[in-house]
C-alpha cells in the first residue's frame, strides 16, 4: 500500500488531503506542527507525530522510520511566529536558514523541499489529491459580475500579479480601479478586513497565484471563513484565478455566497477579457 506523508500546518486542507488521500488507497504518516495544525488530523491519519516549527530533523527521522517517500505540504504557518523570536530551530533547520538569502515565502519552503528530497522524501503538488477543489474558469455563484465588478476584476488581476511576482502577498482589494488593501504578512482575511473597511460596500477581492507558482506548496486557497469574512466586510465580489486556486468546501462556500449575493469567479486573463468586452456593449 501506498504511504504518504503530510506536513500539517494551519485550516482544513491537511484535513482534507489526508482524507482523499486514504479514499484512494494511502496509508497517511502526518507530521503535524504544534500551536497550527488541528487535532482533527489524527482522525484521518494513520499515525501523527507533533513536531514544533523548526524541527526538521524530528520530522525527517519520522518519515524515514515510517518509509515515506512522497509528502504534501498542507496547510498554513503564521508567518509572524517566525519572526517572533519562539521559534528554536534544531541543527538541521539551522543548516537550511544558513544558506538562505531571504526568508520570502517561496525561498524558505524551496530550501525545506530541497534538504527533504536529499533526505529521500520528495514533496510532491500540494494538489494531488484535491483536483476536485481547483476550480475551473467560470462565474461559480447565481449572481454574475456586473460592469463594475468585471472593471475591478480586470484591474485586480492585473494588480494583484504585479504584487505577488514581488512575493508580497497574493490578494488585492480593489474598488473603481483603485487598489484599498495589498495581503501582507497578515494574511488573506485579515486583508479583506482591512480592504472593506477602508472601501466601504461592494469592493472587490482579487487572488491570484505567483506568476511562476509552485503547486508543492503556497498554492493560493479560499474557502468558508474567506466567504465569512467578505459578507462581514460587505464585499461584493471575490475572483481567484483558474486551475490555480483551492477552493475548499467549494459547495458549501459557494452556497454561502448565494444567499448573500456575492459574486465568486475563477478567472483567467482571457476570460475576463472577454466579459468585460461584452458588458461593454451592452447599453
Amino acid at each position: 500500500m501506498q504511504r504518504l506523508g503530510i506536513i500539517a500546518g494551519r485550516g482544513i486542507f491537511p484535513y482534507l488531503v489526508a482524507e482523499e488521500a486514504r479514499a484512494s488507497g494511502c496509508e497517511v504518516y502526518t507530521a503535524a506542527l504544534s500551536g497550527e495544525a488541528s487535532k482533527d488530523i489524527e482522525k484521518v491519519s494513520d499515525k501523527v507525530l507533533w513536531v514544533k516549527l523548526g524541527e526538521l530533523g524530528k520530522l525527517v527521522r519520522f518519515f524515514q522510520k515510517e518509509i515515506v517517500h512522497e509528502a504534501i505540504m498542507a496547510g498554513q504557518v503564521r508567518k509572524p511566529k517566525l519572526f517572533s523570536g519562539n521559534v528554536r530551530p534544531d541543527l538541521e533547520m539551522v543548516g537550511v536558514l544558513s544558506k538562505l538569502k531571504n526568508w520570502k515565502d517561496e525561498t524558505l519552503l524551496s530550501a525545506v523541499a530541497d534538504y527533504l528530497e536529499r533526505k529521500g522524501i520528495r514533496i510532491i503538488d500540494s494538489t494531488t489529491y484535491l483536483s476536485t477543489a481547483v476550480p475551473r474558469e467560470g462565474v461559480l455563484t447565481k449572481r454574475e459580475p456586473n460592469k463594475k465588478e468585471w472593471e475591478d476584476i480586470a484591474f485586480g488581476f492585473q494588480m494583484a500579479r504585479q504584487v505577488s511576482g514581488l512575493d508580497i502577498g497574493q490578494t488585492v482589494v480593489v474598488k473603481k480601479r483603485c487598489v484599498v488593501a495589498v495581503e501582507s504578512i497578515e494574511g488573506t482575511d485579515e486583508a479583506i478586513r482591512r480592504g472593506g473597511h477602508l472601501a466601504g460596500k461592494n469592493a472587490v477581492v482579487v487572488k491570484v497565484a505567483r506568476p511562476k507558482q509552485d503547486m508543492r506548496f503556497d498554492v493560493p486557497a479560499i474557502g468558508l471563513e474567506t466567504i465569512r469574512t467578505a459578507v462581514e466586510s460587505g464585499i461584493g465580489a471575490i475572483a481567484v484565478e483558474a486551475g490555480r486556486t483551492i477552493l475548499f468546501d467549494g459547495d458549501h462556500a459557494v452556497k454561502l455566497a448565494d444567499q448573500n449575493k456575492l459574486v465568486l469567479v475563477a478567472a483567467s486573463e482571457n476570460f475576463i477579457s472577454r466579459n468585460v468586452l461584452q458588458k461593454s456593449r451592452i447599453k
